[in-house]
């Protein structure tokens, strides 16, 4: 990216200032991450990728629409400042938003805290899945945001296409649940909610010192869905062990003060704004959905495509979330 031309935007946008940083966050991120300080405004600078982009991918302003519809409504997201689709400019479409001050836990363990911060912690992030999901789509401007209705319906139909359409070696578990799910999927009750797709711990920021999310990261894979899709994407840290993607399962919860799944759930309850339940399907579709992404990537690492640094770690991750999965089926 050019610092002189965006140093240019930015003065023309907010006055003459310094750039004083300009610094590629590291990471996962499909869509490139920037800090940037311009005078005394910390914000974060978000664009789509150089080179060819497929229909529908990397859909910036999908991300910055839900956010500044959201952030409207008290849910806690980043604030948006501007939305830039002038590809001249810096060559892709980009956004800025507010930087904020937090704390970010990758290790889903949560080392170095005492239980009674973990549970905290943990409690906290089912609140904020619960004020996420109480927003009405509609009501927010965002009824448009995604098909309404049938959600896992054609979740189901899309990951066992991409799980089917693989050309590596078939995974006996995923072909039995692509089959169980197909044939289990509870009746379409109407709930829709704006779906976060990757809602974590390590997509979530913290206020430094209070067990409360101050800001929910990574919208890239939101839209309109059903809100277990998200407990249950959630609940998978509790069926996955911390060499599985940094999950929990196999370490003492009550020693380490992490509430269980139920009482997670039974958290984020009492406030969210549906009469939904959380069932084992919502669960194993989610591991499911996570090991059919692995296969893909199992795949990509054969055919030497693979473009994550940690790709062949990841790659084994497939059969072992089938098989949590399969587990649950009984």
């Amino acid at each position: 990216m050019d610092q002189s031309t965006l140093h240019e935007f930015l003065d023309a946008t907010f006055g003459a200032a310094d750039l004083s940083e300009l610094t590629k966050i590291s990471g996962g991120q499909s869509n490139p991450t920037y800090f940037v300080t311009h005078g005394d405004r910390r914000m974060v600078l978000r664009k789509q990728p150089d080179g060819p982009i497929l229909k529908g991918a990397h859909a910036i302003d999908r991300e910055y629409r839900v956010m500044n519809a959201l952030g409207a409504q008290g849910v806690p997201v980043p604030k948006t400042i501007l939305f830039h689709e002038d590809a001249e400019t810096l060559g892709t479409p980009f956004y800025l938003m507010e930087r904020l001050d937090g704390r970010v836990f990758e290790d889903c363990s949560l080392p170095d805290m005492t239980p009674d911060e973990r549970r905290a912690i943990y409690l906290g992030m089912a609140d904020a899945m619960a004020k996420m999901h109480s927003v009405v789509p509609s009501e927010a401007g965002l009824g448009d945001y995604g098909p309404p209705g049938n959600y896992f319906e054609r979740q189901v139909r899309r990951w066992s296409k991409q799980l089917f359409a693989s050309t590596g070696e078939p995974i006996p578990d995923l072909e039995f649940l692509a089959n169980w799910l197909t044939e289990n999927q509870p009746e379409d009750d109407g709930e829709l909610a704006v779906a976060h797709g990757d809602f974590r711990l390590g997509n979530l920021m913290f206020h430094p010192t209070e067990p409360r999310v101050i800001a929910i990261l990574d919208w890239e894979l939101s839209t309109l869905g059903h809100p277990m899709a998200d407990l249950g994407f959630c609940s998978m840290t509790w069926h996955s062990a911390p060499e599985e993607y940094g999950g929990i399962l196999g370490l003492d919860w009550t020693a380490l003060g992490i509430p269980s799944k139920e009482e997670f759930a039974a958290r984020y309850f009492e406030t969210a704004r549906t009469s939904a339940r959380l069932s084992d399907f919502h669960v194993i579709f989610s591991l499911f959905r996570f090991a059919v992404i692995f296969v893909g990537i199992r795949d990509r690492v054969a055919q030497g495509t693979a473009t994550a640094s940690n790709a062949a770690e990841m790659a084994p991750l497939a059969r072992a979330f089938a098989k949590r999965a399969s587990d649950l089926v009984g």
